[in-house]
Protein backbone atom coordinates (compact mmCIF):
# COMPACT_ATOMS: atom_id res chain seq x y z
CA UNK A 1 0.00 0.00 0.00
CA UNK A 2 1.12 3.64 -0.54
CA UNK A 3 1.53 6.04 2.08
CA UNK A 4 -0.78 8.32 0.42
CA UNK A 5 -3.82 5.47 0.74
CA UNK A 6 -2.73 4.94 3.91
CA UNK A 7 -2.71 8.65 5.31
CA UNK A 8 -6.50 8.84 3.67
CA UNK A 9 -7.89 5.71 4.95
CA UNK A 10 -6.59 7.22 8.41
CA UNK A 11 -7.86 10.98 7.75
CA UNK A 12 -11.47 8.91 6.39
CA UNK A 13 -11.39 6.99 9.91
CA UNK A 14 -10.46 9.65 12.10
CA UNK A 15 -12.92 12.19 10.50
CA UNK A 16 -15.61 9.49 11.38
CA UNK A 17 -14.39 9.11 14.64
CA UNK A 18 -14.26 12.44 15.53
CA UNK A 19 -17.69 13.52 13.59
CA UNK A 20 -19.49 10.70 15.69
CA UNK A 21 -18.26 11.94 18.90
CA UNK A 22 -18.94 15.52 18.01
CA UNK A 23 -22.44 14.38 17.35
CA UNK A 24 -22.50 12.60 20.62
CA UNK A 25 -21.69 15.53 22.84
CA UNK A 26 -24.10 17.57 21.17
CA UNK A 27 -27.06 15.38 21.67
CA UNK A 28 -25.79 15.14 25.39
CA UNK A 29 -25.92 18.84 26.03
CA UNK A 30 -29.85 18.89 23.88
CA UNK A 31 -30.87 16.18 26.51
CA UNK A 32 -29.47 18.16 29.07
CA UNK A 33 -31.08 21.47 27.80
CA UNK A 34 -34.22 20.00 27.27
CA UNK A 35 -33.81 18.11 30.43
CA UNK A 36 -33.66 21.55 31.98
CA UNK A 37 -36.47 23.45 30.33
CA UNK A 38 -38.48 20.35 31.55
CA UNK A 39 -37.70 21.18 34.61
CA UNK A 40 -37.96 24.75 34.90
CA UNK A 41 -41.45 24.47 33.37
CA UNK A 42 -42.58 21.99 36.04
CA UNK A 43 -41.68 24.39 38.75
CA UNK A 44 -43.54 27.31 37.07
CA UNK A 45 -46.70 24.72 36.66
CA UNK A 46 -46.32 23.75 40.22
CA UNK A 47 -46.14 27.52 40.94
CA UNK A 48 -49.16 27.72 39.08
CA UNK A 49 -51.12 25.43 40.76
CA UNK A 50 -50.45 26.86 44.35
CA UNK A 51 -51.28 30.47 43.47
CA UNK A 52 -54.95 29.04 42.13
CA UNK A 53 -55.03 27.00 45.26
CA UNK A 54 -54.36 29.30 47.39
CA UNK A 55 -57.10 31.83 45.34
CA UNK A 56 -59.51 28.74 46.02
CA UNK A 57 -58.82 29.00 49.30
CA UNK A 58 -59.58 32.95 49.48
CA UNK A 59 -62.45 32.63 48.01
CA UNK A 60 -63.87 29.96 50.08
CA UNK A 61 -63.16 32.80 53.30
CA UNK A 62 -64.77 35.57 51.18
CA UNK A 63 -67.83 32.88 50.72
CA UNK A 64 -68.43 32.44 54.55
CA UNK A 65 -67.64 36.19 55.65
CA UNK A 66 -70.64 37.20 52.89
CA UNK A 67 -72.79 34.49 54.67
CA UNK A 68 -72.33 35.61 57.71
CA UNK A 69 -72.57 39.32 56.91
CA UNK A 70 -75.56 38.29 54.84
CA UNK A 71 -76.94 36.43 58.62
CA UNK A 72 -76.12 40.11 60.10
CA UNK A 73 -78.45 42.22 58.19
CA UNK A 74 -81.13 39.39 58.01
CA UNK A 75 -81.44 39.57 62.21
CA UNK A 76 -80.90 43.68 61.75
CA UNK A 77 -83.83 43.66 59.31
CA UNK A 78 -85.76 41.62 61.77
CA UNK A 79 -85.22 44.02 64.26
CA UNK A 80 -85.92 47.01 62.53
CA UNK A 81 -89.49 45.73 61.72
CA UNK A 82 -89.93 44.55 65.52
CA UNK A 83 -88.64 47.96 66.37
CA UNK A 84 -90.70 49.62 64.06
CA UNK A 85 -93.75 48.07 64.98
CA UNK A 86 -93.42 49.02 68.89
CA UNK A 87 -92.91 52.16 67.47
CA UNK A 88 -96.17 52.34 65.50
CA UNK A 89 -97.92 51.09 68.87
CA UNK A 90 -96.09 53.35 70.73
CA UNK A 91 -97.86 56.44 68.50
CA UNK A 92 -101.52 54.69 68.14
CA UNK A 93 -101.26 54.56 72.38
CA UNK A 94 -100.54 58.16 72.45
CA UNK A 95 -102.79 59.70 69.97
CA UNK A 96 -105.19 57.24 71.87
CA UNK A 97 -104.65 58.93 75.20
CA UNK A 98 -104.18 62.91 73.59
Amino acid sequence: MEPTTIVAMIAAVSGVVLGWTGKTQAFKKDVAQEAGNGASLRTDVEYIKRGVDDMRLEQRAQGQRFDLLSERVTRIEEASKSYHKRLDRFEENRRGDL
